[in-house]
């Protein structure tokens, strides 16, 4: 096994990108350290840039189909190979990336015998799809496939509205909108026993709508801005109070605990 040599800042703190590759349109990898750091802040950091790469960037997702010719979801139409529900499957896979705030409608309208990709669909200005390719459906016969879709910008996953069976459009199952699919973090130590210090190694893989490098900048500033709060004088409290909405709070659970033994005794 070849241990790998990589060149790190010893005295001012700075990060850096060793690795970065691109093994398909949908499928973007970088590898980022991050160094010099005290013992434990590694971890401190590997964790919630982590949480913040999966969970607070947004990314950009069909979330409904609708045709007229569709009498329920799981049905299936003459002169196509798949079923409803193998469409909005694919349809799910799309990766798209945006802009726009709130929804935008898309469309597709062809005309068979082919196959039906990505390519068909006709987007709104703020949207453009990363791999035109995807696999969509395939027309066996000369017949008209016209689609009206949903497109939404959001975070995290998609929850399942109710069908809407009265204007024939349905909800696409369980939607990803998450652009980050997966993050690594790992910690290396060096120096003396008297003078520790942590280097932190983060690898994030992303669908192709972002690359690892934007993400990694856009998932620090979500974190700065979550933090901003606390950096604020106290002062303004009394310019807040207009607006503060007043919350019951539960016991803690050792005071709920302790409470109840006190009435016990």
């Amino acid at each position: 096994m070849v241990r790998e040599k990589v060149k790190v800042s010893t005295r001012t703190l700075q990060w850096k990108c060793v690795e970065s590759r691109i093994d398909s349109k949908r499928l973007y990898y970088g590898r980022f350290i991050l160094s010099p750091l005290m013992k434990g802040q590694a971890d401190t950091i590997g964790i919630a840039m982590r949480r913040s790469l999966l969970g607070e960037i947004e990314g950009t997702c069909i979330t409904r189909a609708k045709s007229e010719k569709v009498p329920h979801e799981f049905a299936s139409i003459a002169g196509i190979q798949e079923s409803v529900h193998e469409i909005l499957m694919n349809l799910k896979e799309i990766v798209l990336r945006s802009n726009l705030y709130g929804t935008r409608k898309a469309f597709i309208c062809v005309k068979g015998p082919g196959y039906v990709t990505s390519r068909d669909i006709i987007l709104p200005p703020s949207v453009e799809i990363i791999d035109n390719t995807q696999h969509i459906a395939i027309l066996t016969e000369p017949i008209d496939l016209c689609i009206g879709l949903q497109i939404e910008r959001n975070r995290g996953y998609g929850i399942k509205t109710p069908n809407n069976f009265h204007d024939k459009s349905y909800p696409i199952d369980n939607v990803v909108f998450m652009p980050v699919r997966n993050v690594n973090h790992s910690i290396h130590s060096y120096g003396n026993d008297n003078k520790k210090q942590e280097i932190l190694f983060l690898e994030i893989w992303t669908n192709g709508s972002l690359t690892p490098k934007e993400a990694l900048h856009e998932a620090s500033r979500n974190l700065i801005d979550l933090f901003i709060p606390f950096l604020h004088a106290e002062e303004e409290k009394s310019h807040l109070e207009n607006i503060q909405h007043k919350v019951t709070l539960p016991f803690f659970p050792f005071y709920d605990k302790l409470t109840k033994l006190r009435k016990k005794k």
